[in-house]
């Protein structure tokens, strides 16, 4: 009896032992669910080309070489959240239109701009993104999944969802040699950044601050040193780390890739 309870025991522990070598390892991080879906409008902005969508306030640039595309969405200030929405990924159908397709097909879009408000006009006739109003300006090759283009302006059922991306985390540097300023793209999982760290070869983790849409700055010499980062996800709080990211003889203008992501 006393030797049954002793194997029990062990084989506990070694059972614990393990899951917490697993937790260490990453193996079971934190992974974003779908949420509960909500109501909200859309509406859409530009042509069938999406070339106005190209930039826009999270600082993605070219759309398709970000790996973004055309399923894209300008979010109202009340989803943006200051640029911490940037490259989060919403399900969405029209509904209780008779502009809405057969069947209220979904389709995925992610947030790559803001969409203003716009105080001369009033929020229920013009004023779209005003807040409180949560919007999305979609793209109008997006929207035309959903409803009729001369539709104008539809009400929406949406939720957020896991962002699937091919490849690891990509960053795009500017600034100079006293200033570091990172633009993070093709972000998976949550889609975006809560906190973000640089390392150079020479110097131990440096905190970096939030610039604006999904840019994050640091205010140090990082030249002729290769870097890695450390990244938060706003969503599922999970932390990866990026290591040597960018040789030492990196430049600005530059995009590099992680081999790393999300889950």
């Amino acid at each position: 009896m006393v030797s049954s309870l002793r194997s029990w025991q062990f084989s506990f522990f070694f059972l614990i032992l393990t899951v917490i070598e697993k937790v260490m390892a990453g193996y079971y991080a934190p992974v974003f669910r779908p949420t509960a879906w909500q109501l909200a409008h859309a509406t859409f902005y530009g042509d069938e080309t999406a070339s106005e969508t190209m930039g826009g306030a999270c600082g993605y640039g070219n759309l398709f070489s970000s790996g973004y595309g055309t399923d894209t969405a300008a979010l109202s200030s009340v989803l943006f959240n200051n640029g911490y929405g940037c490259g989060q990924c919403f399900q969405i159908r029209c509904v209780q239109s008779q502009w809405c397709y057969t069947g209220s097909p979904i389709t995925t879009v992610s947030a790559t701009n803001l969409c203003p408000p716009n105080w001369a006009q009033d929020s229920n006739n013009g004023g779209w993104c005003n807040p409180p109003r949560t919007h999305f300006d979609m793209s109008k090759p997006a929207f035309m999944k959903i409803a009729q283009w001369k539709a104008g302006i539809v009400p929406v059922m949406f939720r957020r969802v896991p962002c699937i991306r091919r490849g690891g985390i990509r960053f795009t540097f500017q600034g100079n040699g006293y200033w570091l300023l990172v633009y993070v793209m093709n972000v998976a999982g949550g889609g975006d950044i809560a906190q973000m760290w640089v390392k150079g070869s020479k110097t131990g983790w440096i905190s970096m601050s939030h610039n604006w849409g999904a840019s994050y700055q640091a205010f140090a010499t990082l030249g002729g040193q290769a870097l890695s980062f450390k990244i938060t996800s706003y969503t599922s709080h999970e932390t990866i780390i990026a290591w040597n990211v960018a040789p030492s003889n990196w430049q600005v203008g530059m995009t590099y890739n992680a081999n790393v992501n999300f889950h």
